[in-house]
C-alpha cells in the first residue's frame, strides 16, 4: 500500500502536490499500522510556520505518542478538522480522508528531494 503518485519521508509521512503551491501531508499506511488504533491527533493551526524535519504535531494511539514531522517548510494553509472527532479515520484511510495538513510550500522544488514510492518501499522492506 504505497501509492506511486506520492512522495515520502524516512519518518513515514506522505506528500502530494496540490493547487497554488500547496501540498497535502499525511502519514503512511506503514506508520498507521505500526501505531495501532489512533485515538487523538494534535495539529498546528492554519497560519503556523513549519520547518522541514521539525515536529508539526503528534499522533496518539493506544500504543504510544508519536511526533509528526513536517516534510517541507512553509505555512500551514489548512488542517483536517474532521480528525478532532474521528482520528481513527487515519487507520482506515491514511491516503484519503485521513490527511493531516495542507502546507503552502516555500520552495516547491523541495518535493523532488523527497523519497519516491520505490525508494520508500525499499526503506520499509529493509
Amino acid at each position: 500500500m504505497i501509492p506511486e503518485d506520492l512522495r515520502y519521508t524516512a519518518e513515514h509521512e506522505w506528500v502530494v502536490g496540490g493547487d497554488a503551491g500547496t501540498v497535502r501531508v499525511g502519514i503512511t499506511h506503514f506508520a498507521q499500522d505500526a501505531l495501532g488504533d489512533i485515538v487523538y491527533v494534535q495539529l498546528p493551526e492554519p497560519g503556523a510556520v513549519v520547518a522541514a524535519g521539525e515536529s508539526l504535531g503528534e499522533i496518539e494511539s493506544t500504543k504510544s505518542v508519536s511526533e509528526i514531522y513536517a516534510p517541507v517548510s512553509g505555512t500551514v494553509a489548512a488542517r483536517n478538522e474532521a480528525l478532532a472527532d474521528t482520528p481513527e479515520v487515519i487507520n482506515t484511510d491514511p491516503y484519503g480522508a485521513g490527511w493531516l495538513v495542507e502546507i503552502a510550500v516555500e520552495d516547491p522544488a523541495v518535493l523532488d528531494s523527497l523519497l519516491t514510492a520505490g525508494a520508500y518501499r525499499e526503506l520499509v522492506e529493509s
